[in-house]
C-alpha cells in the first residue's frame, strides 16, 4: 500500500489516503481474454471460402498458451471468448433472413459447449504429454456438439476447415474425428515446443521427455497425413458414370423464394431442357442420369398434376432418370424427399431426409419461440418429419448415395449410404435462403472432406450455387457460380472399395472420447492427491 498525505475523515481523526491503483496489472489481466477471442477469430479465418487452413495451427497454439494451467472458472471464461471469436463470424449466415437474435442465440449456446471443452483442456494441461490429452478433449467436445441439443449441430468441426490442407488424407483413416484431432494436436504441440525451447534457454536445461512429446505432437500428425495419401485414389473400380448436375437458380434469394415454388420448378425444368438440346446438338455427352437439388420442386408432384407434368416432360426430354428434390405430404407427414423420376415409369424410388434442420425444417420449443416473436413461428408453419431409411438410389445400375444438404455435416448420415452400397454420393442442397453468404462454401468444403473420407465421387447440385463435382481425392473438377442457371456434365469414377474410416465408423471418435476421459480422470485424481497432501 502506497501512502501519500493524511486526509481528514472526521474531526480530530486522520486516515491515510491511497494512491490511484496502477493500470498496468489491470491491463495485463485483459491480455489472456483478448488473446482467446483473437485466436478464435484466427480459427474462423482458416475456414472456407479462404484457403488459409494452416491458420488453425497458430490458433490452437495461442489457445494452448491461454488455457495452460488455468483454474476452471478462468478456463471457462477464456474458452467462451474463444468460442465467440470463432463462431460469431462463422455462423453469421444464420442471420441473413431472420435477423440477429437467432444467430446470437445459437452462437451463445454453442460457445458454452466450446467453453466446457476448454475447461477440460485446462485440466489436462498439467499432465505429461498434455497436447495429446488436450486434443482428445477438444474432439470429445465436438462429439457432444454433434449430438446435442436438438440432435446436434456439427458446423465448425475443425475437419471442415481442412479441405485444402495437408492433413486432409487423414479423413480416410478415421473420418472427421481423426482429421480434427491431428490438426488440434499439431497446434498444441507447436505451443509446447516453443514453451519448452524458451524454458530451456532460461534455465539452460532441457527436459528431454517433454521435448520429445512436443516434437512427436507435431511430427506424428504430419507424417500420418503424408502416409495416408496412399489411401486416396481417383481410379475407377466399377466403371464410370456420366452425370449431369442441374442448377436452375431461383427468382430471388431469401425465404420468400418458396412463395414462388412453381417458378423454381420451372427454372430447373428449363435448364434440363437446355441440357437436352445441347445433348441433341452434340455439344455435351448424354448423361446416364440427372441430379436436381433439394427443393427443386416444392410443389408436391404426387398431389399436383401440373408439377408432375413439368417433371415428366423434363425427364422425357433428356431421356434418362432425374433425381428430384421435392416437398411431399404423405399420410399426414410433411417430408423433404428425393424422388427418382424415370422418363417412362415416372417416380420409382424415394428418399426422405433423416437429419432435418432445427428452426429451419422443424421448430423446437415452438410455444417458447412464439412467445418471444410470433413471426418466427410463421416461418416454420409445419414441422417436417424424419425419414428412417438410408438414401441409396439404383440408377441405371449405379448405386448413388444421397445425403440431403444439412445431412452432409453428420458423419453417420453420409457413411451409411456407402455401407449400403453407394458407388458415388450426391449432396442435393438448397442455399438460396442464405443469399451470397459463406454458408455455401462451408458446406461445399464438407462435401470435399466426405469425398476423401469414403473415397467416393461427390456431386453437389444446389438451387442457386455453388454446385460442383468433386473427385474421390477431394478436388473440384467443375463448379458453377452463384445465382446463375447452369448445368455440369462429367464422366466420374465409380468406386466400391472402402476406406478405414468407412469400415471403422464411430470407433475412432469413441476411442478419442475415451482417451479424453482417461486424461480428465488422471487430472482430477492428481488434483485430489495434491489437495490431500497440502491439507496433510
Amino acid at each position: 500500500m502506497t501512502v501519500t498525505a493524511p486526509s481528514v475523515d472526521e474531526p480530530g481523526r486522520l486516515r491515510p489516503r491511497l494512491a490511484p491503483a496502477s493500470w498496468g496489472p489491470r491491463l495485463a489481466r485483459l491480455v489472456p481474454a483478448a488473446a482467446a477471442a483473437l485466436s478464435g477469430a484466427l480459427l474462423y479465418v482458416s475456414f472456407p471460402p479462404r484457403t488459409l487452413w494452416w491458420l488453425a495451427l497458430p490458433a490452437f497454439a495461442v489457445l494452448g498458451r491461454v488455457l495452460r494451467g488455468r483454474r476452471w472458472k478462468a478456463a471457462f471464461g477464456l474458452g467462451y471468448l474463444f468460442g465467440l471469436g470463432f463462431l460469431l463470424p462463422l455462423l453469421v449466415w444464420t442471420s441473413v433472413e431472420v435477423g440477429p437474435f437467432p444467430w446470437l442465440a445459437l452462437v451463445a449456446a454453442e460457445a458454452v459447449l466450446v467453453a466446457l471443452a476448454c475447461v477440460g483442456i485446462a485440466a489436462v494441461s498439467r499432465l505429461p504429454a498434455w497436447p495429446v490429452w488436450a486434443a482428445a478433449v477438444w474432439i470429445a467436445g465436438e462429439a457432444v456438439r454433434a449430438r446435442v441439443p436438438f440432435h446436434g449441430f456439427p458446423w465448425g468441426k475443425i475437419a471442415f476447415g481442412q479441405a485444402d490442407g495437408v492433413f486432409l488424407p487423414l479423413a480416410a483413416v478415421g473420418g472427421t474425428p481423426v482429421l480434427g484431432f491431428a490438426v488440434v494436436l499439431c497446434g498444441f504441440g507447436l505451443y509446447e515446443g516453443v514453451r519448452l525451447a524458451r524454458e530451456g534457454r532460461r534455465t539452460r536445461a532441457l527436459r528431454r521427455p517433454a521435448a520429445a512429446a512436443a516434437l512427436l505432437s507435431v511430427a506424428v500428425p504430419v507424417a500420418g497425413a503424408l502416409a495416408a495419401r496412399a489411401l486416396v485414389s481417383d481410379r475407377a473400380e466399377d466403371g464410370t458414370a456420366t452425370v449431369a448436375v442441374i442448377q436452375g437458380n431461383v427468382p430471388r434469394a431469401g425465404l420468400e423464394f418458396n412463395a414462388q415454388r412453381r417458378a423454381v420448378l420451372d427454372c430447373h425444368a428449363r435448364e434440363t431442357q437446355r441440357l437436352a438440346a445441347d445433348v441433341k446438338a452434340g455439344k455435351v455427352p448424354r448423361p446416364d442420369f440427372v441430379l436436381w437439388p433439394e427443393n427443386s420442386s416444392d410443389i408436391d408432384p404426387f398431389a399436383f398434376a401440373d408439377a408432375r407434368m413439368v417433371i415428366d416432360q423434363a425427364a422425357k426430354a433428356i431421356g434418362v432418370p432425374i433425381s428430384v428434390g421435392g416437398v411431399v405430404e404423405r399420410d399426414g407427414r410433411l417430408l423433404n424427399e428425393q424422388i427418382l423420376w424415370d422418363p417412362v415409369k415416372g417416380p420409382v424410388q424415394t428418399y426422405d431426409k433423416r437429419q432435418i434442420q432445427p428452426f429451419g425444417e422443424y421448430l423446437p420449443l415452438r410455444s417458447l419461440v412464439g412467445a418471444i416473436n410470433k413471426s418466427w413461428t410463421s416461418m416454420v408453419r409445419e414441422d417436417f418429419s424424419r425419414g428412417t431409411e438410408p438414401g441409396v438410389f439404383t440408377i441405371d445400375g449405379t448405386k448413388v448415395g444421397l445425403a440431403t444438404c444439412y445431412e452432409a455435416a453428420f458423419d453417420w448420415a453420409v457413411r451409411d449410404t456407402v455401407t449400403h452400397g453407394a458407388r458415388m454420393i450426391s449432396v442435393p442442397s438448397n442455399n438460396a435462403t442464405f443469399d451470397r453468404s459463406e454458408m455455401t462454401y462451408q458446406q461445399l468444403a464438407m462435401s470435399r472432406v466426405r469425398a476423401v473420407e469414403h473415397s467416393r465421387t461427390v456431386t453437389v447440385p444446389v438451387t442457386s450455387g455453388v454446385s460442383a463435382i468433386i473427385m474421390p481425392d477431394g478436388h473440384i473438377t467443375q463448379k458453377t457460380g452463384m445465382f446463375v442457371p447452369a448445368y455440369l456434365v462429367q464422366k466420374v469414377p465409380l468406386r466400391s472399395s472402402t476406406t478405414p474410416a468407412t469400415e471403422l465408423g464411430v470407433l475412432p471418435e469413441l476411442a478419442l472420447v475415451l482417451l479424453a476421459a482417461g486424461g480428465l480422470g488422471r487430472a482430477i485424481g492428481a488434483g485430489v492427491r495434491g489437495r490431500r497432501a497440502t491439507a496433510g
